[in-house]
């Protein structure tokens, strides 16, 4: 945690430093190109105001509340009169403990306009443009989901799944009576579903076999699933949900001072509120499913396993359930920035985003509407979302902590497109295409030179009987095995199991991998940067392009009787499906990369105190613990437990030394206003 100071304390200061009406300073800036893309709302711009503009906007907020009209610029005031603008509000509400790097990074900058409704989107954008003190614009839209809301899932419910013998189950790593049906994470070749067409091989798999032997997770990594609700109840997940131990449901306050109210499990950005539901009319249980790929609890005698869902004497990583769909509904794409910089501020790591624009080469004869083309033409188009992307990026995780920003983890698309969808193909997010259980690609599988890496995703175009259905029952009545990929589910409130494909599911195996990596490289007390991490996740995954050999037959839209029989070009994808994801690969990769973790530096304020645990830090057991200056701070070791506490303002050192001998070093600073943490 770094030291930060308010907004409302920021905003003081500077209207003590201006005259009660403050004159707009003269700026050049390029004026911004007018964007304006289907489907954006009517009565909504987002703009993003030059810097020079700060001053004027926070005197404006502290004026109102938080709850304005106007900007207070007089040129802005008098487009919004012509627009009958009622409301103008900051895109991002203020946080205290993270308002200094909100500004560093320019986010507090972005407001959203509401006005007229039929006003023309266009020539309000245009006349905003012109402004000098408008430095971005974009438009408010709903987000899209990037799969099918109306497919049925093939569902089992927890009473039947967990009813079966575990004989099946015996020779896997853990005693979860469903994990036989998870090929995607040891894939020994076997697998009943496969056909005289479509094949199974060993190994095509995320590699948790030889990964679960070294770690099983570590409930500091948060992953935060954006997606529809994970059902936080659910009795295979309920273990490794997140939980915001400050907030309570239902309780209406926002009792830790973060912007959001009752935030216990997360947030629903679709309803602006925190209280999150799968049960709306339309839900799919999608981001339930997505969350037991990445942290199932393991090893508890019930359903299914996670890739990093903890067991042999471990927690399992976190799951932030980051609502942006619930039921038909979907947040917009403010909200969906606001979401983002939610998860770094509240501890999340990683990004799974199971969603995203279709492909600039999807087909519109098969009804899709293709997304960006370019980096360029995305980020111009949604500048506030590469803000807030970048912004997880750059400052989720810790300088202290194993990771230093964060990884965005999305799904390449499903439009059987040679091209990645956006924001997955953004140069500094992990774009993620889907393979078969023979490492074949995916027969719906976007991909491209964008995709960096691959991962499970089932296939039943390919391995599913032409003109029958996927719920296909044994003579005892249970579900057959397919080739798709088993988790946790929810549907219409009733919590289970069941299978989906798709990048969705390809992507959380990679998150998966991604957060049992982080939960290894803290085990091993190794930091990385989020830039050396996903270079290190992309190096120790597999190449796989020599099985791109010849043709792959599947059958599109195969349950209907007129399936389309169609042969795939497997060298077609070679250099454009990434590397094949790889758990075990990754955590023996970790092993003398990145560097050592170090004490933090300390800093707080006059009369606090805070504690580490010091096997965070170090491998060795500590001895003793000195400050050079007792007047400022004092330190007390007891086993792995350090106590530092600030007396007076001033600046000391701490000595830690290890049983070895070995010294540490950290800085302690006490002054006022500090926010009592680690720099």
């Amino acid at each position: 945690m770094r030291g930060y100071i308010s907004i409302l304390a920021a905003a003081t200061l500077i209207v003590g430093c201006v005259n009660e009406e403050l004159s707009t300073p003269a700026i050049e800036h390029e004026t911004p190109a007018v964007v304006v893309p289907e489907g954006a709302t009517a009565g909504e711009v987002i703009i993003k105001f030059a810097p020079e503009m700060e001053a004027i906007l926070d005197q404006t907020m502290t004026r109102s509340a938080g709850e304005a009209t106007r900007s207070g610029i007089p040129s802005t005031d008098e487009v919004l009169d012509i627009l009958g603008a009622y409301s103008f509000e900051r895109v991002f509400p203020v946080d205290s403990a993270n308002e200094t790097r909100t500004r560093e990074a320019g986010l507090h900058l972005w407001y959203i306009v509401r006005f007229d409704e039929g006003e023309d989107l266009q020539q309000a954008f245009e006349r905003l443009s012109q402004l000098g003190e408008v430095d971005k614009l974009q438009c408010n839209r709903p987000i899209e989901r990037a799969y099918n809301p109306n497919s049925t899932p093939m569902f089992v419910s927890c009473a039947e799944a967990n009813s079966r013998a575990t004989t099946r189950a015996a020779e896997w790593p853990f005693n979860d009576p469903e994990i036989y049906r998870q090929w995607c994470y040891i894939n020994d070749g076997t697998a009943p579903f496969a056909t005289e067409r479509a094949g199974v091989l060993a190994g095509s798999d995320a590699g948790c076999a030889e990964a679960w032997e070294l770690c099983t997770g570590d409930e500091d990594i948060i992953v935060a699933v954006m997606d529809e609700a994970v059902m936080w109840n659910h009795p295979d997940l309920m273990e490794n949900i997140w939980v915001n131990e400050g907030e309570e449901l239902y309780a209406g306050k926002d009792a830790d001072g973060n912007g959001y109210i009752d935030d216990r499990y997360g947030y629903n950005f679709v309803r602006n509120t925190g209280i999150t539901s799968w049960t709306s009319n339309g839900s799919t249980g999608h981001g339930t499913h997505v969350a037991g790929t990445i942290a199932a609890v393991n090893d508890n005698g019930i359903g299914v396993a996670g890739i990093a869902g903890g067991g042999k004497g471990k927690r399992g990583v976190k799951i932030m359930t980051i609502q942006l769909f619930d039921g038909y509904n979907s947040c917009s794409l403010a909200m969906e920035a606001r979401a983002m910089k939610y998860a770094a501020d509240n501890g999340a790591v990683i990004l799974q985003c199971s969603w995203g624009y279709n492909s600039a080469k999807s087909n519109m004869i098969m009804g899709y509407t293709p997304g960006p083309a370019t980096e360029e033409e995305w980020a111009a188009t949604y500048p506030l979302e590469k803000e807030a992307l970048d912004y997880f990026i750059n400052y989720a995780g810790s300088p202290n902590g194993v990771i230093d920003g964060g990884l965005a983890i999305f799904a390449s698309g499903n439009e059987y497109a040679a091209q990645s969808s956006f924001p997955a193909a953004y140069s500094k997010c992990i774009s993620v295409a889907a393979v078969a259980a023979d490492y074949t690609p995916a027969s719906y599988s976007n991909y491209g030179s964008e995709v960096l890496l691959c991962a499970p995703g089932g296939d039943l175009e390919y391995y599913g009987t032409p003109g029958m259905e996927d719920n296909v029952y044994d003579s005892n009545g249970t579900l057959m095995e397919q080739g798709a990929i088993y988790s946790t589910l929810v549907i219409d409130g009733v919590a289970g199991y069941g299978y989906y494909e798709g990048t969705s599911m390809a992507c959380p195996h990679v998150s998966g991998i991604a957060a049992l990596g982080l939960a290894y490289a803290k085990q091993q007390h190794r930091h990385f940067t989020s830039e050396e991490f996903r270079e290190l996740m992309y190096s120790s995954a597999r190449d796989i392009d020599d099985y791109f050999v010849g043709e792959k037959l599947y059958y599109m839209r195969h349950e209907s009787a007129g399936a389309t029989p169609i042969k795939m070009n497997l060298a077609d994808y070679r250099g454009k499906m990434g590397r094949l994801a790889d758990a075990g690969a990754l955590l023996k990769a970790i092993d003398g990369s990145g560097r050592d973790m170090r004490l933090p530096n300390i800093c707080l304020a006059p009369g606090a105190t805070i504690t580490l645990n010091i096997a965070d830090y170090i491998t060795e057991g500590a001895k003793s613990a000195e400050v050079v200056n007792s007047d400022i701070a004092t330190a007390i070791l007891e086993g792995n437990t350090l106590t530092i506490s600030a007396k007076h303002e001033g600046q000391t050192s701490l000595m830690l030394t290890t049983d070895s001998g070995t010294k540490h070093y950290a800085t302690i600073t006490v002054r006022e206003g500090a926010d009592n943490g680690w720099l």
